[in-house]
Protein backbone atom coordinates (compact mmCIF):
# COMPACT_ATOMS: atom_id res chain seq x y z
CA UNK A 1 0.00 0.00 0.00
CA UNK A 2 1.14 3.51 -0.79
CA UNK A 3 2.28 5.83 2.30
CA UNK A 4 0.98 8.98 2.04
CA UNK A 5 4.64 11.18 3.43
CA UNK A 6 2.71 14.47 5.16
CA UNK A 7 4.44 18.02 4.04
CA UNK A 8 6.89 18.93 6.91
CA UNK A 9 8.52 22.06 5.40
CA UNK A 10 7.58 25.28 6.71
CA UNK A 11 7.86 27.20 3.72
CA UNK A 12 7.57 25.87 0.02
CA UNK A 13 10.71 25.99 -1.84
CA UNK A 14 9.67 26.37 -5.69
CA UNK A 15 6.44 26.04 -5.18
CA UNK A 16 4.37 23.00 -6.96
CA UNK A 17 0.50 23.78 -6.28
CA UNK A 18 -2.07 26.67 -7.99
CA UNK A 19 -4.38 28.34 -5.51
CA UNK A 20 -8.10 27.15 -5.11
CA UNK A 21 -9.60 29.98 -6.34
CA UNK A 22 -7.06 29.96 -10.29
CA UNK A 23 -8.97 26.47 -10.04
CA UNK A 24 -12.63 28.00 -9.07
CA UNK A 25 -11.39 30.59 -12.12
CA UNK A 26 -10.98 27.99 -14.70
CA UNK A 27 -14.00 25.99 -14.37
CA UNK A 28 -16.26 29.77 -14.49
CA UNK A 29 -14.41 29.87 -17.86
CA UNK A 30 -15.86 27.14 -19.32
CA UNK A 31 -18.88 28.35 -19.38
CA UNK A 32 -20.43 30.39 -22.24
CA UNK A 33 -20.81 34.90 -21.55
CA UNK A 34 -19.28 34.41 -17.92
CA UNK A 35 -16.86 36.21 -15.81
CA UNK A 36 -14.99 35.12 -13.34
CA UNK A 37 -14.92 37.28 -9.82
CA UNK A 38 -11.98 37.07 -7.35
CA UNK A 39 -13.34 38.51 -3.81
CA UNK A 40 -10.55 39.82 -2.27
CA UNK A 41 -7.27 42.01 -3.17
CA UNK A 42 -6.08 43.39 -6.69
CA UNK A 43 -2.61 41.41 -6.03
CA UNK A 44 -4.27 37.76 -6.07
CA UNK A 45 -6.30 38.44 -9.46
CA UNK A 46 -3.40 39.69 -10.77
CA UNK A 47 -0.86 36.65 -9.88
CA UNK A 48 -3.81 34.47 -11.68
CA UNK A 49 -4.49 36.26 -14.47
CA UNK A 50 -1.29 36.34 -14.76
CA UNK A 51 -0.62 32.90 -15.07
CA UNK A 52 -3.72 32.24 -17.11
CA UNK A 53 -2.13 34.32 -20.11
CA UNK A 54 1.12 32.83 -19.55
CA UNK A 55 -0.39 29.27 -20.25
CA UNK A 56 -3.40 29.76 -22.95
CA UNK A 57 -2.06 32.53 -24.41
CA UNK A 58 -5.16 34.20 -24.68
CA UNK A 59 -7.28 37.42 -23.54
CA UNK A 60 -8.73 36.32 -20.06
CA UNK A 61 -11.67 38.05 -18.45
CA UNK A 62 -10.84 38.10 -14.86
CA UNK A 63 -12.16 40.52 -12.24
CA UNK A 64 -11.89 41.40 -9.15
CA UNK A 65 -13.48 43.65 -6.08
CA UNK A 66 -10.63 45.32 -5.27
CA UNK A 67 -10.93 44.92 -1.51
CA UNK A 68 -8.69 47.87 0.07
CA UNK A 69 -7.18 48.09 3.96
CA UNK A 70 -9.98 49.74 4.55
CA UNK A 71 -12.49 46.84 3.48
CA UNK A 72 -9.81 44.22 5.05
CA UNK A 73 -11.07 45.61 8.71
CA UNK A 74 -14.29 46.68 7.94
CA UNK A 75 -15.86 43.95 5.49
CA UNK A 76 -15.90 43.58 1.75
CA UNK A 77 -19.75 43.31 1.37
CA UNK A 78 -20.08 46.59 -0.50
CA UNK A 79 -16.91 45.98 -2.79
CA UNK A 80 -18.76 42.61 -3.75
CA UNK A 81 -21.83 44.36 -3.96
CA UNK A 82 -20.58 47.20 -6.78
CA UNK A 83 -18.10 44.81 -8.68
CA UNK A 84 -21.24 42.51 -9.36
CA UNK A 85 -23.28 45.35 -10.24
CA UNK A 86 -20.55 47.09 -12.10
CA UNK A 87 -19.96 43.47 -14.36
CA UNK A 88 -23.71 43.35 -15.29
CA UNK A 89 -23.91 46.65 -16.65
CA UNK A 90 -20.89 47.00 -18.48
CA UNK A 91 -20.25 43.59 -19.48
CA UNK A 92 -23.93 41.56 -19.39
CA UNK A 93 -22.47 38.16 -18.56
CA UNK A 94 -24.73 35.59 -17.69
CA UNK A 95 -22.79 34.54 -15.26
CA UNK A 96 -20.94 35.71 -13.01
CA UNK A 97 -18.71 32.95 -10.52
CA UNK A 98 -17.40 34.70 -7.62
CA UNK A 99 -14.14 33.03 -5.89
CA UNK A 100 -13.20 33.89 -2.55
CA UNK A 101 -10.02 34.30 -1.63
CA UNK A 102 -7.92 33.92 1.64
CA UNK A 103 -8.58 37.41 2.82
CA UNK A 104 -12.26 36.99 2.75
CA UNK A 105 -11.97 33.58 4.62
CA UNK A 106 -9.71 34.37 7.11
CA UNK A 107 -12.00 37.54 7.93
CA UNK A 108 -14.89 34.94 8.07
CA UNK A 109 -17.22 36.76 6.30
CA UNK A 110 -20.37 35.50 4.92
CA UNK A 111 -20.35 35.47 1.55
CA UNK A 112 -23.29 33.63 0.89
CA UNK A 113 -25.26 35.88 2.77
CA UNK A 114 -24.20 38.90 1.09
CA UNK A 115 -24.73 37.41 -2.29
CA UNK A 116 -28.67 37.11 -1.66
CA UNK A 117 -28.78 40.23 -0.22
CA UNK A 118 -27.59 41.73 -3.68
CA UNK A 119 -29.82 39.32 -5.66
CA UNK A 120 -32.94 40.33 -3.30
CA UNK A 121 -31.59 43.89 -2.99
CA UNK A 122 -30.99 44.08 -6.98
CA UNK A 123 -33.64 41.40 -8.74
CA UNK A 124 -34.66 43.51 -11.70
CA UNK A 125 -31.17 44.89 -12.48
CA UNK A 126 -29.38 41.25 -12.16
CA UNK A 127 -32.13 39.74 -14.60
CA UNK A 128 -30.43 37.03 -16.81
CA UNK A 129 -27.55 36.74 -15.06
CA UNK A 130 -26.67 34.18 -12.39
CA UNK A 131 -24.19 35.24 -9.76
CA UNK A 132 -22.59 31.57 -7.87
CA UNK A 133 -20.15 31.42 -5.51
CA UNK A 134 -17.52 29.12 -5.04
CA UNK A 135 -16.01 28.94 -1.67
CA UNK A 136 -11.92 28.64 -2.43
CA UNK A 137 -9.78 29.99 0.26
CA UNK A 138 -6.25 29.35 -1.41
CA UNK A 139 -4.60 28.73 2.26
CA UNK A 140 -6.37 25.16 1.59
CA UNK A 141 -6.44 22.74 -1.23
CA UNK A 142 -4.90 23.84 -4.56
CA UNK A 143 -6.54 23.97 -8.35
CA UNK A 144 -8.22 20.83 -8.09
CA UNK A 145 -10.53 21.54 -5.40
CA UNK A 146 -11.01 24.55 -6.94
CA UNK A 147 -12.31 23.55 -10.26
CA UNK A 148 -14.42 20.66 -7.89
CA UNK A 149 -16.36 23.23 -6.06
CA UNK A 150 -17.29 25.81 -8.59
CA UNK A 151 -18.60 22.98 -11.11
CA UNK A 152 -20.41 21.64 -7.54
CA UNK A 153 -21.55 25.26 -6.76
CA UNK A 154 -22.86 25.96 -10.46
CA UNK A 155 -25.15 22.54 -10.35
CA UNK A 156 -26.32 23.67 -7.03
CA UNK A 157 -27.10 27.11 -7.97
CA UNK A 158 -28.00 26.51 -11.58
CA UNK A 159 -29.18 23.14 -12.57
CA UNK A 160 -33.42 22.39 -12.01
CA UNK A 161 -33.89 20.05 -9.47
CA UNK A 162 -36.48 17.18 -9.44
CA UNK A 163 -36.81 14.04 -11.34
CA UNK A 164 -37.64 15.40 -15.03
CA UNK A 165 -38.01 13.20 -18.58
CA UNK A 166 -35.05 11.77 -19.99
CA UNK A 167 -33.50 13.05 -23.39
CA UNK A 168 -32.85 9.72 -25.23
CA UNK A 169 -29.29 9.64 -26.28
CA UNK A 170 -28.17 12.91 -24.01
CA UNK A 171 -24.75 12.38 -21.97
CA UNK A 172 -23.53 14.97 -19.17
CA UNK A 173 -19.54 14.95 -18.78
CA UNK A 174 -18.03 16.14 -16.21
CA UNK A 175 -14.41 16.55 -16.73
CA UNK A 176 -11.41 17.13 -14.45
CA UNK A 177 -9.51 20.10 -14.89
CA UNK A 178 -6.55 18.06 -15.90
CA UNK A 179 -8.11 17.37 -19.22
CA UNK A 180 -6.94 19.91 -21.71
CA UNK A 181 -8.69 21.60 -24.86
CA UNK A 182 -8.06 18.82 -27.54
CA UNK A 183 -9.25 16.33 -24.77
CA UNK A 184 -12.56 17.41 -24.61
CA UNK A 185 -12.94 18.55 -27.77
CA UNK A 186 -11.76 14.66 -28.69
CA UNK A 187 -14.32 13.28 -26.01
CA UNK A 188 -17.26 14.70 -27.60
CA UNK A 189 -16.31 13.79 -30.39
CA UNK A 190 -15.94 10.78 -29.29
CA UNK A 191 -19.59 10.71 -27.59
CA UNK A 192 -21.19 12.00 -31.08
CA UNK A 193 -19.09 9.20 -33.03
CA UNK A 194 -21.84 6.96 -31.08
CA UNK A 195 -24.60 8.98 -32.08
CA UNK A 196 -25.23 10.64 -28.26
CA UNK A 197 -24.94 14.46 -27.44
CA UNK A 198 -22.83 15.04 -25.08
CA UNK A 199 -23.07 18.47 -22.70
CA UNK A 200 -19.53 19.18 -21.22
CA UNK A 201 -19.36 20.71 -18.18
CA UNK A 202 -17.12 23.31 -18.05
CA UNK A 203 -16.48 23.32 -21.35
CA UNK A 204 -13.09 24.68 -21.80
CA UNK A 205 -12.76 23.61 -25.46
CA UNK A 206 -15.44 26.13 -26.29
CA UNK A 207 -13.61 29.15 -24.67
CA UNK A 208 -9.93 28.71 -24.72
CA UNK A 209 -9.37 26.52 -27.66
CA UNK A 210 -7.36 29.62 -29.59
CA UNK A 211 -10.04 31.02 -32.22
CA UNK A 212 -10.45 35.20 -31.99
CA UNK A 213 -14.02 35.77 -32.18
CA UNK A 214 -15.39 38.44 -35.52
CA UNK A 215 -15.86 41.25 -32.26
CA UNK A 216 -14.56 42.11 -28.85
CA UNK A 217 -16.37 39.85 -26.26
CA UNK A 218 -15.78 40.93 -22.91
CA UNK A 219 -17.01 37.67 -21.21
CA UNK A 220 -16.18 34.28 -22.10
CA UNK A 221 -16.73 33.47 -25.85
CA UNK A 222 -18.10 29.64 -26.21
CA UNK A 223 -18.47 26.88 -23.67
CA UNK A 224 -21.30 25.58 -21.62
CA UNK A 225 -24.52 27.43 -22.17
CA UNK A 226 -26.25 28.89 -18.54
CA UNK A 227 -29.36 26.85 -20.07
CA UNK A 228 -27.13 23.79 -20.72
CA UNK A 229 -26.69 23.65 -17.26
CA UNK A 230 -30.06 24.34 -16.24
CA UNK A 231 -31.13 20.99 -17.74
CA UNK A 232 -28.10 18.83 -17.06
CA UNK A 233 -31.36 16.57 -15.35
CA UNK A 234 -32.94 15.69 -18.44
CA UNK A 235 -29.47 13.55 -19.54
CA UNK A 236 -29.91 9.90 -19.17
CA UNK A 237 -26.44 9.37 -18.04
CA UNK A 238 -23.45 11.60 -16.15
CA UNK A 239 -19.72 10.24 -17.22
CA UNK A 240 -17.40 11.85 -14.47
CA UNK A 241 -13.60 12.08 -15.04
CA UNK A 242 -11.21 12.61 -12.08
CA UNK A 243 -11.78 11.26 -8.18
CA UNK A 244 -12.29 15.18 -7.45
CA UNK A 245 -15.62 15.26 -9.94
CA UNK A 246 -16.91 12.92 -7.66
CA UNK A 247 -19.15 15.56 -5.46
CA UNK A 248 -20.35 17.47 -8.59
CA UNK A 249 -21.89 14.10 -9.79
CA UNK A 250 -22.83 13.17 -6.36
CA UNK A 251 -24.76 16.49 -6.11
CA UNK A 252 -25.99 15.81 -10.03
CA UNK A 253 -27.45 12.47 -8.67
CA UNK A 254 -28.93 13.67 -5.42
CA UNK A 255 -30.62 16.83 -7.60
CA UNK A 256 -32.08 15.09 -10.28
CA UNK A 257 -31.45 11.09 -10.40
CA UNK A 258 -29.31 10.83 -13.33
CA UNK A 259 -26.93 8.18 -12.42
CA UNK A 260 -23.04 8.46 -12.70
CA UNK A 261 -20.53 6.48 -13.74
CA UNK A 262 -16.65 7.78 -12.59
CA UNK A 263 -13.37 6.95 -14.79
CA UNK A 264 -10.48 7.85 -12.69
CA UNK A 265 -8.31 8.41 -15.75
CA UNK A 266 -9.33 7.64 -19.50
CA UNK A 267 -5.16 7.56 -20.56
CA UNK A 268 -4.22 4.18 -21.48
CA UNK A 269 -5.71 1.19 -23.82
CA UNK A 270 -7.55 -0.56 -20.30
CA UNK A 271 -9.41 2.34 -19.31
CA UNK A 272 -10.00 3.74 -22.98
CA UNK A 273 -11.36 0.15 -24.06
CA UNK A 274 -13.79 0.83 -20.31
CA UNK A 275 -14.71 4.35 -21.48
CA UNK A 276 -15.91 2.36 -25.44
CA UNK A 277 -17.56 0.02 -23.83
CA UNK A 278 -20.04 2.06 -21.84
CA UNK A 279 -20.97 4.29 -24.92
CA UNK A 280 -21.55 0.93 -26.48
CA UNK A 281 -24.18 0.42 -23.81
CA UNK A 282 -25.62 3.85 -23.94
CA UNK A 283 -26.54 4.28 -27.50
CA UNK A 284 -26.83 0.78 -28.20
CA UNK A 285 -24.36 0.77 -31.04
CA UNK A 286 -20.89 -1.22 -31.80
CA UNK A 287 -18.11 1.09 -32.00
CA UNK A 288 -17.61 2.80 -35.37
CA UNK A 289 -14.69 1.38 -37.97
CA UNK A 290 -12.60 5.02 -37.00
CA UNK A 291 -12.54 4.52 -32.66
CA UNK A 292 -11.66 0.62 -33.65
CA UNK A 293 -8.60 1.80 -36.05
CA UNK A 294 -7.45 4.21 -33.66
CA UNK A 295 -7.38 1.45 -31.27
CA UNK A 296 -5.13 -0.89 -33.54
CA UNK A 297 -2.92 2.07 -33.83
CA UNK A 298 -2.49 2.45 -29.82
CA UNK A 299 -1.83 -0.90 -29.82
CA UNK A 300 0.88 -0.65 -32.51
CA UNK A 301 2.53 2.52 -30.73
CA UNK A 302 2.47 0.04 -27.31
CA UNK A 303 4.93 -2.55 -29.11
CA UNK A 304 6.58 0.11 -30.90
CA UNK A 305 7.31 1.84 -27.45
CA UNK A 306 7.70 -0.62 -24.91
CA UNK A 307 11.45 -0.75 -25.72
CA UNK A 308 11.81 2.92 -24.68
CA UNK A 309 9.91 2.62 -21.26
CA UNK A 310 11.22 -0.52 -19.67
CA UNK A 311 12.99 -0.28 -16.87
CA UNK A 312 13.25 4.11 -16.50
CA UNK A 313 12.78 5.57 -13.40
CA UNK A 314 9.93 8.27 -13.85
CA UNK A 315 9.66 11.12 -11.26
CA UNK A 316 5.92 12.80 -11.15
CA UNK A 317 4.69 16.78 -9.46
CA UNK A 318 1.03 16.85 -10.38
CA UNK A 319 -1.95 17.35 -8.62
CA UNK A 320 -3.85 13.94 -7.34
CA UNK A 321 -5.69 12.95 -10.00
CA UNK A 322 -3.43 13.23 -12.62
CA UNK A 323 -0.66 12.31 -10.75
CA UNK A 324 -2.59 9.15 -10.92
CA UNK A 325 -3.66 9.49 -14.51
CA UNK A 326 0.53 9.72 -15.33
CA UNK A 327 1.64 7.29 -12.94
CA UNK A 328 -0.25 4.59 -13.99
CA UNK A 329 0.43 5.23 -17.44
CA UNK A 330 4.08 4.56 -17.21
CA UNK A 331 3.71 1.61 -14.77
CA UNK A 332 1.53 0.48 -17.28
CA UNK A 333 4.55 1.17 -19.98
CA UNK A 334 7.30 -1.02 -17.38
CA UNK A 335 8.75 2.28 -16.32
CA UNK A 336 9.32 2.41 -12.27
CA UNK A 337 7.84 5.69 -10.38
CA UNK A 338 11.31 6.69 -8.59
CA UNK A 339 9.05 10.03 -7.08
CA UNK A 340 6.04 10.88 -6.98
CA UNK A 341 5.16 14.44 -5.77
CA UNK A 342 1.82 16.24 -5.12
CA UNK A 343 -0.31 19.12 -3.32
CA UNK A 344 -2.56 18.15 -1.23
CA UNK A 345 -3.19 15.10 0.75
CA UNK A 346 -7.37 15.48 0.52
CA UNK A 347 -7.78 13.14 -2.31
CA UNK A 348 -8.92 9.48 -1.54
CA UNK A 349 -6.88 9.07 -5.31
CA UNK A 350 -3.64 9.02 -3.71
CA UNK A 351 -4.25 5.82 -1.90
CA UNK A 352 -3.88 4.16 -5.52
CA UNK A 353 -1.30 5.68 -7.10
CA UNK A 354 1.14 2.85 -8.04
CA UNK A 355 4.38 4.46 -6.29
CA UNK A 356 5.65 3.03 -2.68
CA UNK A 357 4.73 6.67 -1.56
CA UNK A 358 3.32 9.92 -2.18
CA UNK A 359 5.13 13.13 -0.38
CA UNK A 360 2.96 15.85 -0.17
CA UNK A 361 5.24 18.64 -0.98
CA UNK A 362 6.61 21.01 -3.86
CA UNK A 363 9.19 21.02 -6.95
CA UNK A 364 11.94 21.06 -3.96
CA UNK A 365 11.13 17.74 -2.77
CA UNK A 366 10.96 16.73 -6.56
CA UNK A 367 14.26 17.35 -7.06
CA UNK A 368 15.76 16.13 -3.81
CA UNK A 369 13.88 12.44 -4.41
CA UNK A 370 13.89 12.80 -8.25
CA UNK A 371 18.11 12.48 -8.71
CA UNK A 372 19.11 10.16 -10.70
CA UNK A 373 15.67 9.81 -12.22
CA UNK A 374 15.97 9.28 -16.32
CA UNK A 375 12.59 12.02 -16.68
CA UNK A 376 11.02 14.64 -14.73
CA UNK A 377 7.14 15.20 -15.38
CA UNK A 378 5.76 18.66 -14.07
CA UNK A 379 5.08 22.03 -15.45
CA UNK A 380 6.83 24.64 -16.75
CA UNK A 381 8.49 25.35 -12.87
CA UNK A 382 9.77 22.82 -12.85
CA UNK A 383 12.44 23.59 -15.82
CA UNK A 384 15.22 24.76 -13.22
CA UNK A 385 15.44 21.57 -11.59
CA UNK A 386 15.95 19.76 -14.81
CA UNK A 387 18.50 21.49 -15.80
CA UNK A 388 20.45 21.67 -12.51
CA UNK A 389 19.65 17.49 -12.19
CA UNK A 390 20.81 17.11 -15.79
CA UNK A 391 17.48 15.20 -16.48
CA UNK A 392 15.10 15.89 -19.13
CA UNK A 393 11.80 17.59 -18.40
CA UNK A 394 8.27 16.37 -19.88
CA UNK A 395 5.90 19.30 -19.00
CA UNK A 396 2.55 18.78 -17.93
CA UNK A 397 -0.44 20.41 -16.08
CA UNK A 398 -0.35 24.21 -15.22
CA UNK A 399 0.74 26.49 -16.14
CA UNK A 400 2.99 26.15 -18.89
CA UNK A 401 4.37 28.95 -20.05
CA UNK A 402 7.80 28.28 -22.02
CA UNK A 403 5.75 25.79 -24.55
CA UNK A 404 3.22 26.79 -27.38
CA UNK A 405 0.05 24.54 -28.34
CA UNK A 406 0.11 22.63 -24.57
CA UNK A 407 -3.52 23.00 -24.86
CA UNK A 408 -4.06 21.23 -28.28
CA UNK A 409 -1.49 18.27 -26.40
CA UNK A 410 -4.18 15.13 -26.69
CA UNK A 411 -3.36 12.61 -23.41
CA UNK A 412 -6.58 10.63 -23.25
CA UNK A 413 -8.27 7.53 -25.15
CA UNK A 414 -6.52 5.65 -27.71
CA UNK A 415 -5.08 8.40 -29.99
CA UNK A 416 -4.08 10.68 -26.85
CA UNK A 417 -2.36 7.68 -25.27
CA UNK A 418 -0.57 7.05 -28.32
CA UNK A 419 0.73 10.46 -29.05
CA UNK A 420 1.71 10.18 -25.06
CA UNK A 421 3.78 7.05 -26.09
CA UNK A 422 5.35 8.67 -28.85
CA UNK A 423 5.90 11.91 -27.25
CA UNK A 424 8.08 9.92 -23.80
CA UNK A 425 9.85 7.83 -26.10
CA UNK A 426 11.00 10.61 -28.30
CA UNK A 427 12.15 12.36 -25.08
CA UNK A 428 14.16 9.50 -24.23
CA UNK A 429 15.83 9.01 -27.52
CA UNK A 430 16.80 12.61 -27.67
CA UNK A 431 18.58 11.85 -24.46
CA UNK A 432 19.84 8.80 -25.04
CA UNK A 433 23.80 8.45 -24.39
CA UNK A 434 26.15 6.47 -26.38
CA UNK A 435 27.68 3.99 -23.87
CA UNK A 436 31.15 4.40 -22.65
CA UNK A 437 34.19 1.83 -22.99
CA UNK A 438 34.15 2.09 -18.94
CA UNK A 439 30.19 1.30 -18.66
CA UNK A 440 30.64 -1.51 -21.04
CA UNK A 441 33.71 -2.88 -18.76
CA UNK A 442 33.47 -1.87 -15.53
CA UNK A 443 37.35 -3.66 -15.24
CA UNK A 444 38.68 -1.20 -18.05
CA UNK A 445 38.64 1.96 -15.74
CA UNK A 446 40.83 -0.17 -13.29
CA UNK A 447 43.69 -0.91 -15.89
CA UNK A 448 43.85 2.30 -17.35
CA UNK A 449 46.90 4.41 -15.91
CA UNK A 450 46.04 7.84 -14.27
CA UNK A 451 47.32 9.94 -16.39
CA UNK A 452 44.83 8.54 -19.21
CA UNK A 453 42.09 7.92 -16.66
CA UNK A 454 41.76 11.49 -16.27
CA UNK A 455 42.02 12.89 -19.50
CA UNK A 456 38.68 14.16 -21.68
CA UNK A 457 39.23 10.89 -23.68
CA UNK A 458 38.91 8.74 -20.95
CA UNK A 459 35.51 10.46 -19.92
CA UNK A 460 33.99 10.83 -23.20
Amino acid sequence: MVRILPQTKAAAVNPLKSSQPLGAALAFLGVDGAMPLFHGSQGCTSFALVLFVRHFKEAIPLQTTAMDEVATILGGADHLEEAVLNLKARAKPTLIGVCTTALVETRGEDCAGDIANIRLKHTEELAGTEVVLANTPDFDGAIEEGWAKAVTAMIERITRPGEQARLSKKIVILPGWNLTVADIEHLREMVESFGLKPVVLPDVSGSLDGTVPDRWVTTTHGGTSVEDIRELGTAEQCIVIGEHMRRPAELLQRLTGVPYVLFRSLTGLKDADRFVSLLSAVSGAAAPAGVRRRRAQLQDALLDGHFHFGGKKIAIAAEPDQLYQLASFFIGMGSEIAAAVTTTDMSKILEEVPAQSVQIGDLGDLEALGAGADLLVTHSHGRQAAQRLGIPLMRVGFPIFDRLGSQHKLTILYQGTRDLIFEVANIFEANRYAPTPEALDPLRKRKMPDELRSSPLARH
